[in-house]
């Protein structure tokens, strides 16, 4: 997964594309393995992904109402249509793109 800037999440969101953006910071060991989740679900589905270390941009935080790390952020046509803290496993982040991105049931 990519790491993001400030441009990349904004042209991702005015461009209305669909994917998941991934908050976390470095020294968060549920973020470590949220993130080995998510090298998974990456292998598994066609979406744009991107991941931001929320101690560079505490802006982002207070835009999106991020509660803590690791969280995940559902955008479907530019928009937030889920947030994601308890990543369960990577069956259950699966079902959730599927239901809430790509249309289908879990």
């Amino acid at each position: 997964m990519n790491e993001w800037n400030r441009s990349d999440l904004t042209l991702f969101i005015e461009k209305g594309r669909t994917g998941l953006v991934y908050f976390f910071t470095p020294l968060c060991g549920t973020c470590q393995l949220a993130g080995k989740m998510l090298q998974v679900v990456e292998n598994l589905v066609d979406l744009e992904m991107g991941k931001m270390d929320l101690n560079y941009y505490p802006d982002l935080a207070e835009r999106f109402a991020i509660e803590s790390v690791p969280c995940l952020l559902l955008v479907r046509d530019g928009q937030v249509v889920k947030t994601i803290y308890a990543f369960h496993s990577v069956p259950y982040l699966l079902g959730e793109i599927k239901v809430e991105l790509m249309g289908t049931d879990a």
